[in-house]
C-alpha cells in the first residue's frame, strides 16, 4: 500500500472544528477594512492605513512569518519547536557574523545554516532521545543566547565599529518599488478617501520599498502549501504528525521526516534572524529577536497550523508592532475605538449562539474600551510597546476554540512501537 493511502486528518465535529469558508473570510476581511476606514475619520488618526505603516508593517511581519512557517513544518511531522527563538538568535548572529565580511547575500546563507544547526540539536533531543519537546527547546534559547554572546565577545568586539554587543554594519541588499504602481497608490492613499484610499495603502504597502529577501519570504508561505499539500513527500511527513505508527506501517521513514522538518524549521527560523540583522537594521544587536520566534510560534497556532492563516498572524502581528516606529500613541487610540466596534459585533454573534453570559462580558468589555477612548487623546508609550504581546493573547484566547492540532504533535515516538 503506498503512503497515498493514508487518510487525510479530519476536523473535530462541532461549531468549535468547522472552518471558515473563503468567501466568508473575504467577506470578514472587507467588513474589517469598512470599519477600520470609517474609525480613521472619526478619529483622525490617516496613519493607521498609510503606505508607509503598511510597508513598516510587512518588513516587521517577515521575520515573524519566518519563525512561524518553522514551526509549521515541525509540527506538521510532529514535532513541537519551542526553539524558534533561539534558532532565530543563531540566524541573526550568523547571518551578521557572515554579512560583515562577505556580502549580504553569503550572509542570508549562513543565517540559514545557523538556524539549521540549533536545529539539529533539537531534533537530537526529541527524535532519538526522545527529550520532551518543550524542555529541548527553552534549553536550545538558553544554549543559544549564551553562545551568541559568548562569541560576539571574540568576533565583534574586536572588529570596526562593532562591539561585544553589536556588530559592524552590513552592506544593505537593497530596495525597490514596483514602478509607476507605488507612486500610483501612494498618491490615492494621500487624498485620504473613505475605504479607496485605505486599500490604496494596504495594498501600496505591499508593493513599495521592497527587499529582495521580503519577496523571497513572501513567496515561502505557498511554496510551503504546495510541498506540503500537494507533494507526496509532504503527505509523509505530515503523516508522521497525525500518526507516525501508521505512517511507518506504510514504510515511512518517520525519524528521517521528523529530522528533514526539524531542520528546515531550523533554516526557515535562521532566515528569519538573518532578515532581522541583515534587512530590518544592518547589524546585530544582542536581544534583536525580542521574543519574535514566541510570537511567531503564535501566529502559527492563529493559523490554525496552515500557512494561510499563518500569514495573516504574522501581519496581524507585525502591524500591531510597526505602530512601535510609526505614530504609536495617535494610531493605537484609535485602534482602540476600532476594538470596541469589533467587540460589540461579537457580542452580538455569542449573543445569537445563546451564549448569553460570554455576550455580557464581551459587551462589558466593549463599553470600557469605548470609556477609554474618550477619556484620553493618546494612550501611554508603554501600551504602545506591549501591543503585539497584547493582541498576541487576545488573538489566541479568542481563536482557541477553532483550533486543531496535528493529533501526534509533540507525543514521544518510538520505531516500532506499533508492534
Amino acid at each position: 500500500m503506498s503512503t497515498a493511502t493514508i487518510a487525510k486528518p479530519q476536523a473535530k465535529p462541532g461549531k468549535g472544528g468547522r472552518r471558515i469558508s473563503l468567501p466568508v473570510l473575504l467577506l470578514i476581511i472587507a467588513g474589517v477594512l469598512v470599519l477600520t476606514s470609517i474609525v480613521r475619520l472619526i478619529s483622525g488618526a490617516d496613519g493607521i492605513t498609510s503606505t508607509g505603516q503598511m510597508s513598516t508593517a510587512l518588513r516587521l511581519a517577515v521575520p515573524i512569518g519566518l519563525a512561524g512557517l518553522g514551526g509549521l513544518w515541525a509540527e506538521r511531522a510532529g514535532v513541537v519547536n519551542i526553539g524558534l527563538e533561539g534558532m532565530m538568535i543563531l540566524g541573526t548572529w550568523f547571518g551578521a557574523w557572515a554579512g560583515y565580511q562577505w556580502g549580504p547575500w553569503t550572509g542570508v546563507v549562513f543565517g540559514i545554516i545557523g538556524g539549521a544547526l540549533g536545529a539539529v540539536l533539537h531534533a537530537i533531543a526529541t527524535v532519538t532521545f526522545n527529550v520532551n519537546h518543550i524542555v529541548s527547546g527553552v534549553a536550545l534559547n538558553i544554549l543559544a543566547l549564551g553562545t551568541t554572546r559568548y562569541l560576539s565577545k571574540f568576533t565583534f568586539e574586536e572588529a570596526p565599529q562593532g562591539s561585544a554587543k553589536q556588530s559592524p554594519p552590513i552592506e544593505s541588499l537593497g530596495t525597490f518599488d514596483i514602478p509607476g504602481l507605488s507612486s500610483w497608490l501612494e498618491t490615492l492613499n494621500d487624498k485620504h478617501w473613505f475605504l479607496v484610499s485605505d486599500i490604496a495603502g494596504l495594498v501600496g504597502g505591499l508593493v513599495t520599498n521592497l527587499s529582495p529577501l521580503t519577496v523571497i519570504a513572501v513567496a515561502l508561505v505557498p511554496a510551503t502549501w504546495w510541498v506540503l499539500w500537494r507533494t507526496a513527500f509532504g503527505l509523509r511527513l505530515r503523516s508522521c504528525g497525525e500518526n507516525p505508527v501508521a505512517a511507518e506501517s506504510l514504510g515511512v521513514n518517520v525519524y528521517k521526516y521528523k529530522y528533514i522538518a526539524v531542520i528546515i524549521s531550523g533554516g526557515f527560523a535562521g532566515l528569519g534572524g538573518a532578515f532581522l540583522s541583515i534587512v530590518a537594521s544592518n547589524v546585530y544587536l544582542d536581544g534583536q529577536t525580542a521574543g519574535r520566534g514566541y510570537i511567531g510560534l503564535a501566529a502559527m497556532i492563529f493559523g490554525n497550523w496552515m500557512p494561510g492563516g499563518l500569514a495573516l498572524g504574522a501581519g496581524l502581528f507585525g502591524y500591531t508592532d510597526s505602530l512601535n516606529l510609526r505614530g504609536g500613541t495617535t494610531n493605537v487610540h484609535a485602534l482602540i475605538l476600532l476594538l470596541a466596534i469589533l467587540l460589540v459585533f461579537g457580542a452580538a454573534y455569542l449573543a445569537w449562539q445563546k451564549k448569553y453570559v460570554s455576550a455580557g462580558i464581551t459587551l462589558a468589555v466593549s463599553a470600557l474600551m469605548f470609556v477609554w477612548y474618550a477619556s484620553v487623546d493618546e494612550v501611554p508609550r508603554q501600551v504602545v510597546s506591549a501591543a503585539p504581546y497584547i493582541v498576541t493573547l487576545l488573538v489566541l484566547s479568542l481563536s482557541a476554540q477553532r483550533l486543531r492540532m496535528p493529533k501526534a504533535d509533540g507525543l514521544p515516538y518510538r520505531k516500532g512501537q506499533g508492534k
